[in-house]
């Protein structure tokens, strides 16, 4: 067996761009682990997870590239195949021949004229390249996350001053246009309106409304924290007014992890002034959860609310233990949590509904009841998202179940266009040989290209109960635990 593990300092590169090097690097013949990733301390976890040692790292801005192969011959040919890949251009852009592409948003706006950016560089970025684009006159949906609070509250307020709209940061989801964004599904065109303060939270309620055979006319992502208290609900605002003008919404349905309590009640009063119905899907411990209010909106509609798929494998209650949860949503980590807390009492997690609530450290062991959210800023640093990327999901998985303080594992998994290609194939042998019961929250529409009733099937064969309704499923891992406080 031969390893190496080499920095090439300073040199940045996208995350998802080094996690496909990765993936093909360790496919070679040969090659039994690869890394290719910057230098970040999550990623030096996961480094020694893979049973390397730790180099000497000056920066989070430095390149890892570790690999081990069965010889040295496979070893160097990993390694070239790995300075390949990094060198290769990203593509040669479409500027007219003669002509320099166009080195800024703002400068692509003036040639091509305004529209919507989207911006997905680092989030110490993306104040510059966002308010560029805004004062060439587009709309702007930031993918970015990491991006600090006053940044967010700036851009807003340039938005709002030329009667623009910021979607973000840490903007999923969106469909504008009938062309989804982000993460985003194959749907149909309809009557229905989704704003939504939450990436997985507007993926829960779009795939309900496609199995409940209702389209859209929109889907408008604004960012986790647009209805904090700081952010105030600025761009759920400016939404609310973009969609109540399109004569084709017939209902705006608005979507949020847990909102400060004074800026839900602002824009409760704010709804009620628009010609366009508006019914409220705000997470919190006395409202209803996203499947109840997907089919009170439904009813709204005067469409009956289907039965909403599941796929349930043979699986006795727990022996005891405690319920964890690994997401890689944060609103449906959220919901979960809303409805175990309330059975069950504390449940710990990363995004605590309660601060005494915190789990310090999300990767390591904990007892009790928890719940991490894998896509929150921190764990994505210098990382692929989970929806794109899920090893680090997936390894924290096989810890979980052979951890005997484990009663029942809860986890999602997100289909749909910028997801993986196939998010159950890493899971499928960790849950063959799992000995505890796994309940899955499966994201998906009916089109979506990794097939949803395929992926569902293989989920149960392999042992998992699988729900489209996240609320169903966090109701079904707590009926199996029994109810058990851990």
């Amino acid at each position: 067996m031969a390893e190496r593990i080499e920095l090439r300092r300073g040199l940045y590169a996208d995350s998802v761009a080094l996690m496909l090097v990765s993936r093909t690097v360790a496919a070679l013949p040969g090659v039994q682990s690869a890394l290719v990733a910057m230098a970040t301390e999550l990623n030096l976890e996961l480094l020694a997870g893979l049973g390397f040692e730790r180099p000497a790292v000056e920066s989070a801005n430095d390149l890892l590239m570790a690999i081990r192969a069965a010889d040295e011959t496979a070893l160097a040919g990993a390694f070239d195949e790995a300075e390949r890949l990094l060198a290769a251009p990203a593509g040669a852009g479409s500027a007219p021949a003669g002509e320099l592409p166009p080195r800024t948003v703002g400068t692509a706006a003036h040639r091509a004229g305004s529209g919507l950016a989207v911006i997905s560089v680092p989030g110490q970025h993306a104040f510059v390249e966002a308010m560029d684009a805004l004062e060439a006159g587009c709309d702007v949906l930031l993918f970015s996350d990491n991006v600090p609070l006053a940044q967010e509250i700036a851009l807003k307020d340039a938005a709002a001053e030329r009667d623009l709209l910021v979607m973000g940061p840490d903007c999923g989801t969106a469909v504008v246009g009938g062309i989804g964004l982000g993460f985003a599904h194959t749907l149909s065109a309809g009557p229905v309106g989704v704003i939504a303060a939450s990436g997985t939270g507007a993926q829960q309620v779009l795939c309900l409304l496609d199995a409940a055979g209702v389209g859209i006319t929109a889907a408008l992502g604004v960012g986790g924290r647009d209805l904090s208290e700081q952010v105030a609900g600025r761009s759920a605002r400016a939404a609310l007014r973009l969609l109540d003008a399109d004569p084709a919404t017939e209902l705006i349905l608005l979507v949020s992890k847990p909102p400060a309590d004074r800026v839900a009640d602002a824009l409760r009063t704010e709804t009620a002034t628009l010609g366009t119905p508006v019914r409220l899907a705000l997470l919190g411990p006395d409202a209803p959860d996203l499947t109840a209010a997907v089919e009170q909106a439904l009813s709204a509609l005067g469409v009956p609310a289907p039965s909403w798929p599941s796929w349930l494998a043979d699986q006795p209650p727990a022996a005891g233990g405690a319920l964890r949860g690994l997401f890689c949503g944060g609103t449906l980590c959220d919901e979960a949590m809303l409805l175990a807390s309330a059975a069950l009492g504390r449940v710990r997690s990363n995004i605590p509904l309660r601060p005494d609530w915190l789990l310090p450290d999300p990767l390591g062991p904990a007892e009790g009841h928890w719940m991490v959210d894998f896509g929150d800023d921190a764990l994505t640093r210098g990382r692929a998202h989970p929806m794109i990327d899920p090893t680090l999901r997936d390894e924290q998985l096989r810890r979980v179940l052979a951890d005997p303080g484990t009663g029942v594992v809860l986890l999602d998994v997100v289909l749909g266009h910028g997801a993986h290609p196939d998010p159950a194939a890493g899971l499928l042998p960790i849950l063959d040989s799992a000995r505890l019961p796994v309940v899955v929250s499966l994201i998906g529409a009916r089109r979506d290209p990794q097939d949803l009733t395929g992926t569902a099937e293989r989920l149960r064969n392999a042992g998992a109960s699988v729900f489209l309704s996240n609320a169903a499923a966090t109701r079904h891992a707590l009926a199996l635990l029994g109810g058990s406080d851990g």
